[in-house]
């Protein structure tokens, strides 16, 4: 029999083992998939925004919504400043970039992984992988033990880091909210809320990979406008995607509710459309005797000229400028400061870096994250029901509920 057993070896499951077998606690950890941090290893793109170095703790709980007055007493215990001190004791020192983004300095999700396990191993903790939890057994207000295979496995305390649904090709299949359910906890349904865009036109994907360093994107239902967002862009295969759309993506699909919905990409958000076909034409006698496609590229954010022009097939990209008509000029502009977009629909989980949904948070005391319902199980991380943006705030929503698990069981 065990201390603790901690089913789920992803951020929050390693964090919470580690915690709890620190204080000297004979801990087991149990992971569906034949390796620890599946998911861990493709956070950020590969690069982990392992938390959001927001100075200003009451901006950043406003960031997890109605979560937010249940998160304080949480923070105070492990915070950010926590986090920071927590992967430089381990040996993995952290640098701020953008948008208040926390990376390693060797910007390598592997290298987040490799810390935590490490700090498993330094402290003991027993790992088993390859070992799909089937169900969770209970008797009146306690769990009594998980079933693997064949074999009961019992514990004092169960900490349950499962995860949710997003990239479920790492092994985030929802179990979890399955048991939690069966337990007769409240979940709420799941849907993926931080994910990219489905876009109608087909053209799209041919200028997958373009990128837009800044812009303006505003959404519109039935000509009515809904919303606007300013920062950078991605064109994919299959629509839009970038931080802005993936924190974009939650109020696209209540507008989808509503009816059609279409978007409109300002390349040049700081500039009105005067100002802009002024600028136009200033850059155009500089160069009045290129071709339109190369004197575009002056202009127009890196790698974006041969999709502006492919929406103008009446204008000859060839053409000298100086023979450009002003009606034309003023035509590039007015697609410059709106490129038209339909939204499809969201993408689904596969694609989503978060998706909410999960154990609603009035039935965990989140001061220590123990279910009010079981006295000897706890949760974790994207188990829990709390909406949040990306940009780091997922991960360390798991540092946070991780180490208070680990420290209450």
């Amino acid at each position: 029999m065990y201390d603790v057993i901690v089913i789920g070896g992803g951020a929050s499951g390693m964090m919470a083992a580690g915690r709890a077998a620190e204080r000297g606690k004979r801990v087991l950890l149990i992971e569906r998939n034949r390796r620890l941090g599946e998911k861990l290893r493709i956070t950020g793109g590969g690069r982990c925004n392992i938390t959001n170095a927001e100075p200003d703790e009451h901006a950043l709980l406003a960031r997890f919504g109605d979560a937010e007055p249940y998160l304080h007493s949480a923070f105070a215990k492990f915070g950010v400043k926590d986090t920071f001190a927590f992967f430089e004791k381990l040996g993995l020192p952290l640098v701020v970039q953008a948008r208040n983004r926390a990376f390693p300095v060797s910007e390598k999700a592997a290298d987040v992984e490799a810390a935590l396990e490490r700090y498993i191993s330094t402290h003991g903790v027993q790992v088993r992988t390859s070992t799909p939890v089937t169900s969770i057994e209970s008797d009146g207000n306690r769990i009594t033990g998980v079933v693997a295979g064949s074999e009961l496995l019992t514990a004092s305390q169960f900490i349950l880091a499962t995860g949710g649904l997003s990239h479920p090709e790492t092994g985030s299949k929802g179990d979890g909210f399955k048991w939690l359910t069966a337990l007769g906890h409240a979940v709420t349904d799941p849907t993926p809320t931080i994910v990219p865009l489905r876009i109608e036109e087909a053209w799209v994907s041919r200028f997958a990979g373009v990128s837009i360093p800044e812009m303006k994107i505003s959404f519109f239902v039935e000509q009515e406008k809904k919303g606007s967002f300013k920062g950078p862009l991605l064109f994919t295969h299959f629509g839009i995607s970038g931080p802005t759309i993936l924190n974009a993506a939650g109020k696209v699909a209540d507008w989808l509710e509503e009816g059609i919905v279409s978007a409109r990409v300002d390349l040049f958000p700081s500039m009105d459309l005067g100002i802009l076909d002024k600028h136009l034409a200033e850059v155009f006698r500089e160069h009045s005797n290129k071709g339109l496609r190369n004197a575009l590229k002056e202009v127009a954010p890196p790698g974006s000229s041969d999709l502006i022009l492919s929406l103008v097939p009446q204008i000859d990209p060839e053409q000298k400028v100086h023979s450009l008509s002003k009606e034309n000029r003023r035509t590039l502009a007015e697609v410059l400061k709106g490129i038209p977009l339909t939204v499809k629909g969201l993408m689904g989980f596969e694609r989503a870096v978060v998706a909410d949904g999960g154990l609603q948070i009035e039935e965990v005391d989140m001061r220590t994250m123990r279910s009010k319902k079981f006295s000897n199980l706890l949760v974790t991380g994207d188990v829990l029901h709390i909406t949040r943006p990306s940009g780091g705030y997922s991960l360390q929503l798991c540092w946070t509920t991780g180490y208070l698990a680990g420290e209450n069981a």
